[in-house]
């Protein structure tokens, strides 16, 4: 599984950064792992230096083997709480696309 990480100019899109976010990003994909061949977070801060509460976007895509991308967004108060969120998010979408799945399969025979 392929990670590439993205950031808008108001970010500090520094290593120190994505290490702190990619084991946890590994944690909540990894029951899915085997099917994704690249992840991508995209983060952005829509205040930049302003501050705010929860101005921080992240937006994980997930590109699986033979199926179409899945995209979610979750906001947050920094980087990694705003990714640590989108991450858990495209996690339950990933278990609920799969869980429909199985579902359509089993009505078939």
């Amino acid at each position: 599984m392929h990670i590439q990480f993205n950031t808008d100019s108001s970010i500090d899109g520094t290593d120190g950064l994505f290490d702190h976010i990619r084991p946890q990003l590994e944690k909540a994909l990894e029951r899915f792992a085997a099917h994704i061949t690249r992840v991508e977070i995209h983060l952005t801060d829509s205040n930049a230096e302003k501050g705010g509460e929860d101005d921080v976007r992240a937006v994980v895509e997930v590109r699986r083997e033979g199926k179409q991308p899945l995209a979610v967004t979750n906001h947050g108060p920094n980087p990694i709480l705003a990714a640590i969120g989108a991450a858990e998010k495209a996690a339950r979408a990933l278990a609920s696309d799969q869980g429909k799945a199985r579902d359509a399969a089993r009505s078939q025979v």
